[in-house]
Order: structure tokens, then sequence, then C-alpha cells
């Protein structure tokens, strides 16, 4: 395997959950109502519904 493709797999999915979790959070900041809210609300909860998904259900196992 290449060195690249082994930086993607091992820091592919954190990168894009912190790049949902920035725009979700900077969507949050500068929105007043509408389609920004709506943005923020959905980019926010991708990241707390993964953390749920390897915390509690991970555990349970």
């Amino acid at each position: 395997m290449r060195p690249r493709h082994a930086f993607a797999r091992l820091w592919g999915w954190p990168i894009l959950l912190g790049l949902l979790t920035l725009v979700g959070l900077v969507s949050a900041l500068f929105s007043d109502g509408g389609f920004g809210d709506v943005l923020a609300w959905l980019t926010l909860c991708v990241p707390v519904a993964v953390g749920g998904w390897y915390g509690w259900g991970r555990r349970s196992r």
C-alpha cells in the first residue's frame, strides 16, 4: 500500500467530520434563520451521531 493511501485511510473520516463541524459552527454563527440554521443542524448532527454510534453502539457488544 502506498503511503498516500494509508494517510487517506487513517485520516479521511476524522478530517471529513472536522470539516462538517467547522461548516456547521460557522453556519450557526453567521446565519439568521432559514437555510443557514438547517445547514448548521444537519452538519452538527452528523459528528454527534457518529460519536453516539461508536460510543454507545460498540459498548454493548
